[in-house]
């Protein structure tokens, strides 16, 4: 079987996918199908977040890398069934960007980012029909924390916002009565669930992106404890054997060390 040519163009992707399907392919790749990839691909999402995140360039290469080859395999299994091929995809983005995009391709006007972002959900409208929700668009197998920053980032578009941070500052400090004073565990999280609903609401007036925040808190929190964790293997001690306060203490100590 021979080798496409030139393996920095796009359609010698799209045949080398096409060649591991075939007959005499991968006996793996011959047998996915548009739902056995669900779970590899979300974890390919993952991956280039992380890379994102760290800030390396060739990982990040990598990882864009095995998500397009998510893309063209489903597209390669959708063009086997009859249903497109990735000619239509590209086709599809490409003329949606240039309808939606007419201050750039026509004789629309946008004067800055946030006015871009609301003729893009006036033009989506147009296409979708007076029954479509501006949140009907937001996936809901997303996680949560980045379903509400969404959300409420899409509602804002529509005015339906905070004057300022103070009012929702002011939300906060309420949530968290409320969450004092509920009772029994099903109250209490509904509580803590507006509680955090308000949290990802000022992340998003603050242009903080939420799940990229508590990301960067779980690292910090994991390099942070590793760190107890081989001192005490230093002292020759189990961490589990120290008394709260000495655990704090160490903690304490480890903090001024391990930094952000």
């Amino acid at each position: 079987m021979s080798l496409p040519e030139n393996m920095n163009e796009f359609s010698a992707l799209v045949d080398i996918i096409a060649m591991l399907r075939g007959p005499d392919g991968c006996p793996w790749d011959r047998k996915q199908t548009h739902r056995s990839l669900r779970a590899t691909f979300l974890q390919e999402c993952y991956e280039v977040l992380v890379a994102l995140d760290s800030g390396d360039a060739a990982a990040l290469r990598e990882e864009l890398g095995d998500l397009l080859l998510h893309i063209v395999l489903q597209a390669q299994i959708a063009a086997e069934a009859g249903e497109f091929d990735i000619g239509a995809v590209v086709e599809g983005i490409s003329r949606k960007l240039v309808y939606r995009h007419p201050h750039v391709f026509g004789d629309g006007d946008a004067r800055d980012a946030g006015e871009v972002a609301r003729n893009w959900e006036s033009l989506k409208r147009a296409e979708k029909g007076t029954a479509y929700s501006i949140l009907d668009s937001v996936p809901g197998e997303m996680p949560a924390l980045s379903y509400s920053q969404e959300v409420q980032h899409r509602v804002a578009q529509v005015g339906f916002d905070w004057e300022d941070d103070e009012g929702v500052i002011d939300k906060l400090a309420e949530e968290i009565r409320e969450f004092r004073e509920a009772e029994g565990l099903e109250r209490r999280t509904q509580e803590f669930g507006d509680l955090l609903f308000t949290l990802a609401n000022i992340a998003r007036r603050q242009d903080m992106d939420l799940e990229t925040a508590l990301r960067e808190a779980n690292r910090k929190f994991y390099r942070r404890f590793a760190r107890m964790e081989e001192v005490c293997r230093q002292r020759g001690v189990s961490f589990g054997d120290l008394s709260f306060d000495e655990q704090n203490a160490l903690w304490e100590q480890v903090k001024k060390v391990v930094g952000e």
